[in-house]
């Protein structure tokens, strides 16, 4: 004999999200709580720049070996690196964060409990989305007052691309990371599919390579990449001329693909 589990009446859609509000501060100091979430949302792509910038040798010297026009000549290393940094944040707030969060819930049966109360279960899924959005945001800030405080990094060449493929970026990640918390069940589960795409996608955004010295065969999968081309879109609207065509359109598809996908197979139990 099978029990089933109980459901709310139906609500109007208005009524079911009246306390989202409070929701959303109560799961934002809950998150707060957590060491590990803030240290890597906020301060990891900061000290990543910083040790970076200071630890390895000539990273703060101008680059004098390339052609004098080329695009690259005059700058630093560490100049080339900071829009890596910021792909690095994004794609570390939306695989290693929020994905385990949302399977952690489901795990312990967080979502199924919500589904028999006003508070519809995606109050859950939205606030941890904005939560971690806006910590994204919060430690990119960071990232570019500690990287012109510390380096004297220049401002955009083209600050409308760069926004652009910063917002892309976070749409197709964030997607990403939605598809892999629709479908883990477990918080273990969520976390080693996470971090098998985690690694390979820095690798092909340049955390190690980055910029000019980037081999090429890497350049070439890595644009078709939602984290390489956001990386790669940055840096060309960062400090080349011309428009990132093929880059944005990558990470538009990646959204348009993943994000239904993820809403349609997404569980709660």
């Amino acid at each position: 004999m099978t029990t089933a589990v109980p459901t709310a009446p139906a609500r109007p859609a208005g009524r079911a999200w009246r306390g989202f509000g409070r929701l959303l501060t109560t799961e934002t100091r809950v998150w707060l709580r957590d060491f590990a979430a803030p240290f890597f949302g906020i301060l990891f792509p900061t000290l990543i720049l910083v040790g970076v910038g200071f630890a390895i040798p000539g990273m703060r010297d101008p680059i004098t070996d390339a052609p004098p026009s080329s695009v690259w000549y005059g700058l630093t290393p560490i100049a080339t690196y900071l829009p890596t940094v910021i792909a690095m944040a994004v794609g570390t707030a939306s695989l290693t964060v929020m994905p385990v969060t949302i399977a952690t819930y489901r795990e312990k049966g967080v979502l199924r409990r919500l589904s028999t109360t006003p508070m519809r279960p995606q109050g859950i899924v939205a606030s941890h989305l904005l939560i971690n959005v806006g910590i994204t945001v919060v430690g990119v800030a960071l990232a570019l007052v500690v990287a012109q405080l510390a380096f004297g990094v220049a401002v955009p060449q083209h600050l409308g691309v760069v926004l652009l493929a910063f917002v892309l970026g976070l749409c197709a990640m964030f997607s990403l990371g939605m598809l892999v918390a629709a479908l883990a069940p477990r918080a273990s589960a969520a976390n080693a599919v996470a971090m098998s795409l985690y690694f390979p996608m820095l690798l092909l955004a340049g955390l190690w390579t980055p910029g000019p010295i980037m081999p090429e065969v890497l350049r070439q999968i890595g644009q078709f990449t939602p984290l390489g081309a956001a990386a790669q879109a940055m840096t060309t609207g960062w400090f080349e001329s011309g428009f990132p065509l093929l880059q944005c359109l990558v990470m538009v598809v990646w959204t348009a693909v993943l994000l239904p996908v993820a809403v349609r197979v997404f569980r709660w139990t």
